[in-house]
């Protein structure tokens, strides 16, 4: 848990570099890939986990601009990679200028469950990676290969002379 806000920073700044290396290996033609023919597409699960991040924060007291025409899902890979960078930058600028080490401890509603706003930044990270490894899945079955987050995906293991990478 997050006991200074430069702790949740340090985390968060990773975070949305690792995302940002997931977003990057995206194509125009790859956004269309759906989980399932009335699912959604990869370029919906992107912009969602990119939109949602000034929304999840103002919906726990930070004043954050929107994200202009949030609502229409872009069909450009490139807007949905500028758009994440620009929003994750922004949003650990308004937590270091709105809330303090002590504000972490403030507890708040946070769906219908009290969480401390230490929980709540923990929420908005665990979100990410969740849509994040829903759209490396998406990636792969367009025939990209993803970037690796926690580890090296497939290629990688064999480029590095590995055969039989570990399940």
């Amino acid at each position: 848990m997050y006991v200074t806000i430069a702790d949740f920073i340090k985390e968060w700044k990773r975070e949305a570099m690792l995302t940002q290396k997931v977003l990057d290996g995206l194509t125009d033609e790859s956004l269309k890939q759906q989980i399932y023919p009335e699912g959604r597409t990869l370029g919906r699960i992107t912009w969602h986990l990119t939109i949602t991040i000034p929304d999840y924060l103002a919906n726990f007291g930070l004043e954050i601009d929107k994200v202009e025409k949030a609502e229409s899902v872009p069909t450009s890979a490139k807007e949905i990679v500028e758009t994440f960078q620009t929003v994750s930058s922004y949003a650990s600028q308004v937590i270091e200028q709105q809330w303090t080490d002590e504000s972490l401890e403030k507890v708040q509603d946070a769906f219908g469950r009290e969480e401390t706003n230490a929980q709540i930044l923990m929420g908005l990270i665990k979100h990410i990676a969740h849509h994040r490894g829903q759209a490396t899945v998406l990636m792969r079955q367009a025939g990209i290969k993803p970037f690796g987050v926690y580890g090296p995906p497939k290629e990688d293991w064999i480029d590095l002379g590995v055969e039989n990478p570990p399940l």
